[in-house]
């Protein structure tokens, strides 16, 4: 260690997947389970370092979060900046923060606390599920248009779009069938050089086979090779596909389908409950789980697994 470098600390780690029971067929996320005395640079040169889409940092709750029920506080990095909110990183947390042995104040619910406000997160059938945060609907981007020719699809197979906040931005495109959507080999520099996060999503009819396009599909022969069973595909209600602004496909969202649940459900497009599909062309399996309550409340949910489990100097 050269001399100018500080004492590192020993501190306890969790690599987790997210959106699948099954380790190595969901989102990881990278969870640094106290990161207390780390400064924002620290956090941002770490999670640069693991490359993952998200690394993640829990830290006790502020005063005010603790008094609002708050059992824990998160920060959340992707390579190159500092995140809201997010959808797999607060399943993944939460997760790791459970299997550390954190007891949350409500024994029916685990209250998460960052820089998007307070986030509650449940046991749920599917797993864990967290409460979609607010959404709101910005302007559609003036050049949807060049947006529309990087993802390789006309006007008319779009069948609504809206840009949503919740958060993240996601430019959200209901696409006219899964089929659409699996065949897609969008020019990711180019959505990278546009600035916009785009989601492309399809329903299923109750009578849709497993759509034969998808066998062929580029990066990864999802049904071929038995990343996703025929069988399976059958029981999702909509297929999802991620493009991020870091030009990569982004495996399975959990904040594009929280904002995809409160547009399509708002739209009449679909009803809860539902399961969406995601990940199959970049060699994944992720099914995430949207429920409403009583309270109309939409909750994202999703199995998680721990992968890598240890300590980290930093």
């Amino acid at each position: 260690m050269s001399a100018h470098c500080p004492p590192l600390t020993t501190r306890p780690f969790m690599t987790v997947d997210v959106f699948t029971a099954e380790p190595y067929r969901g989102n990881p996320v990278a969870v640094v389970l106290d990161g207390q005395g780390l400064d924002e640079g620290q956090m941002q040169s770490f999670a640069r370092w693991t490359n993952l889409s998200e690394t993640t940092f829990v830290l006790p709750p502020t005063e005010a979060g603790r008094a609002q029920g708050a059992d824990y506080r998160v920060r959340i990095f992707t390579p190159a900046a500092e995140m809201p909110f997010a959808g797999h990183p607060t399943l993944g947390t939460c997760h790791a923060w459970l299997a550390q042995g954190g007891t949350p104040q409500d024994p029916t619910r685990i209250v998460q606390e960052c820089a998007k406000g307070l986030i509650p997160i449940q046991p749920s059938a599917a797993g864990l599920a967290f409460a979609t945060p607010a959404t709101r609907a910005l302007p559609l981007p003036a050049h949807l248009h060049l947006i529309y020719e990087a993802l390789g699809i006309t006007n008319e197979q779009v069948l609504d779009a809206a840009y949503l906040d919740n958060g993240p931005h996601w430019l959200c495109l209901l696409l006219d069938s899964p089929d659409t959507v699996l065949g897609l080999a969008p020019d990711l520099a180019r959505i990278k050089a546009l600035g916009h996060k785009v989601g492309v999503a399809a329903r299923y009819q109750a009578d849709d086979a497993t759509p034969l396009i998808g066998r062929a599909c580029r990066e990864a022969e999802a049904f071929a090779t038995g990343l996703r069973a025929a069988p399976a595909a059958a029981q999702a209600q909509l297929e999802v596909r991620a493009f991020s602004t870091t030009g990569v496909e982004d495996p399975v969202t959990g904040s594009l389908n929280g904002s995809l649940a409160d547009w399509l459900i708002a739209q009449g497009h679909l009803q809860a409950p539902y399961m969406a599909n995601q990940g199959a062309c970049v060699g994944r399996d992720g099914w995430v789980s949207v429920q409403q309550d009583a309270q109309q409340q939409l909750w994202i949910g999703g199995q998680t697994v721990t992968c890598v489990q240890g300590t980290v100097l930093l």
